[in-house]
């Protein structure tokens, strides 16, 4: 496995916010009502208010199944007046209805972010079905912040894993978003497999490194692209360039930046591919030491009705 990083800074012209930048009105924490549940609610909680969001609090297992916890209620509703009085906020208890994953994929159309704790599930069902989150990724439209990390302060640092599809663009304006005074570094990963196959087509050493130097002037341009169509409230965002598995690359970096949230997209795929093959986002959740936030590919824009069926929803 190769990590050959280049990294750079870039001047961001005006500095100015763009009002294309994602706002998170509503905000959905799960918890299992565990220390580590509860860290994720905290997160949430402190995301809430800086973007005067409403919090949702629902309670699932920790394996998302179907059942009711007989005292979830009243300590959930605890949870929800500390939370609101720690952190002056607007807390709203889900009812429990003991639908596990089924209730959390309800609630989550009408939220912006879901939030949840990393809870790895070892049991032999897990291994066909996915881990808890793997399941709810698969079902969701919206971001879903999966929390590793004690909640003490915002991010200081966040790095977002682009591939220069079109939803790139999209992962750099929701991370700007959601903390626009952290420090930002975009990171690609060269995959390595074309120089592979030059090799084994016993192609000159000479086309090799022509075939490697034009890979990374074309990352470069890209990455400066992002950059320069960005609008952060800062006027310098960090960039590096990787070389081998894109998951693998994208967490070492993380630990390298000491970035304390990693920021992935994820297509939607069959899950037979993802079970074979496993999706990026779903091995940077495995070997990440920090926050991940994932964001789908087919991520949901706001209509008109649906914006009224959530409000119609949060006063229920």
């Amino acid at each position: 496995m190769h990590h050959h990083q280049v990294q750079r800074e870039h001047a961001l012209p005006g500095g100015g916010v763009a009002s294309s930048t994602p706002s998170f009105q509503s905000i959905l924490a799960v918890t299992d009502l565990t220390a580590r549940g509860n860290r994720a609610v905290e997160r949430a909680a402190l995301l809430a208010a800086e973007h005067g969001a409403l919090l949702k609090l629902v309670y699932a297992p920790a394996d998302l199944a179907p059942l009711a916890h007989a005292e979830a209620a009243t300590a959930l509703a605890g949870l929800a007046r500390a939370m609101a009085s720690r952190f002056d906020v607007l807390v709203k208890q889900v009812a429990g209805r003991g639908g596990g994953l089924a209730q959390i994929v309800d609630e989550a159309r009408y939220v912006d972010l879901v939030v949840l704790s990393h809870e790895r599930d070892r049991s032999p069902a897990a291994f066909f079905t996915g881990q808890p989150v793997e399941r709810l990724l698969r079902q969701l439209r919206c971001p879903v912040l999966v929390t590793r990390l004690d909640t003490r302060l915002r991010y200081s640092r966040i790095l977002v894993a682009v591939d220069f599809t079109p939803a790139s663009r999209e992962l750099v304006s929701l991370a700007h978003g959601l903390d626009p005074d952290a420090a930002l570094e975009l990171f690609h990963a060269l995959n390595t497999m074309h120089e592979s196959k030059l090799r084994y087509a016993e192609v000159s050493e000479h086309a090799i490194k022509t075939y490697r130097h034009d890979s990374m002037r074309q990352a470069r341009e890209r990455l400066f692209s992002l950059t320069d169509s960005s609008s952060a409230r800062r006027n310098r965002v960090l960039s590096a360039i990787g070389r081998g598995d894109p998951a693998r690359q994208a967490t070492v970096q993380q630990q390298h930046a000491r970035a304390e949230l990693l920021v992935v997209g994820k297509r939607r795929a069959h899950p037979l591919a993802d079970f074979l093959f496993g999706s990026v986002a779903q091995r940077v959740l495995c070997w990440a030491t920090g926050d991940v936030l994932v964001v789908p590919a087919d991520r949901r824009a706001d209509t008109p009705s649906l914006v009224i069926s959530r409000k119609l929803q949060d006063v229920r």
